[in-house]
């Protein structure tokens, strides 16, 4: 069965407490180039059946009302599983 992945992200201006505390994390062992981390969700959806141009439109539609929130999220991505 095919899968389709959507991928959310914090906007850009705002803040993410728990990447930049990751960042500091990984810092604190040794990886000095890593600068800055941003944590995201990452949705994995199994469909029964073919995944067809009208069913990607329905899941960017429920990626955007339900998986994220308008207000500080953005939809980065969805693409079907290889």
């Amino acid at each position: 069965m095919p899968k389709v992945i959507v991928e959310v992200m914090p906007k850009e201006v705002l803040l993410d407490p728990a990447g930049k505390a990751t960042a500091r994390a990984l810092q604190r062992f040794g990886d000095g180039e890593i600068t800055d981390v941003r944590i995201g969700k990452r949705f994995e959806i199994t469909i029964e059946g073919e995944v067809t141009p009208k069913l990607l439109e329905h899941i960017e539609e429920v990626a955007k009302d339900v998986l994220s929130n308008d207000v500080i999220e953005d939809v980065i991505s969805i693409r079907v599983a290889d």
